[in-house]
């Protein structure tokens, strides 16, 4: 199973890519809705500095406040906003199709701004990818 806690880890060893890149997306295929994996992934976003919602049909987000150092880290290189302080977001959106139903996963640094909205910097990491499709297949997904 896929432990979010492994964020503040992966923010340490993640290529912070500019912002006008497309996140990444890691996508799975299943053919009934996935309320398993959505469940795991509500239980899993429980720790300290964790808050787990539900931002829209479908579309669940985890957020995950950073260690000091990525906190200023980021704050000084995307001239964040340090009263609101930046932090890793894990959104998984599920979407309907002929098939099923394709779940998306984005991972992201959201760094508010003192005015304008927020960067969104994309996190790639070929770890999260592997324990993402490793999950997806768990969960009954096929990797698309």
């Amino acid at each position: 199973m896929l432990s979010l806690r492994i964020l503040p880890v992966l923010a340490l060893i993640v290529a912070c890519t500019p912002h006008d890149v497309p996140p990444p997306t890691r996508s799975a295929q299943f053919e009934n809705y996935p309320e398993r994996l959505f469940d795991t992934f509500e239980i899993s976003c429980d720790g300290p500095g964790e808050r787990f919602e539900n931002v829209g049909n479908r579309v669940f987000e985890c957020t995950e406040l950073l260690p000091p150092e990525t906190t200023a880290f980021l704050i000084l290189n995307y001239d964040g906003y340090p009263q609101d302080l930046p932090k890793s977001v894990m959104r998984l959106t599920s979407t309907k199709n002929n098939l099923g139903y394709r779940v998306d996963a984005e991972l992201f640094f959201n760094i508010p701004q003192r005015t304008g909205p927020s960067v969104r910097v994309p996190v790639e990491s070929e770890t999260l990818d592997k324990a993402l499709g490793a999950l997806y297949q768990a969960m009954g997904g096929s990797l698309t």
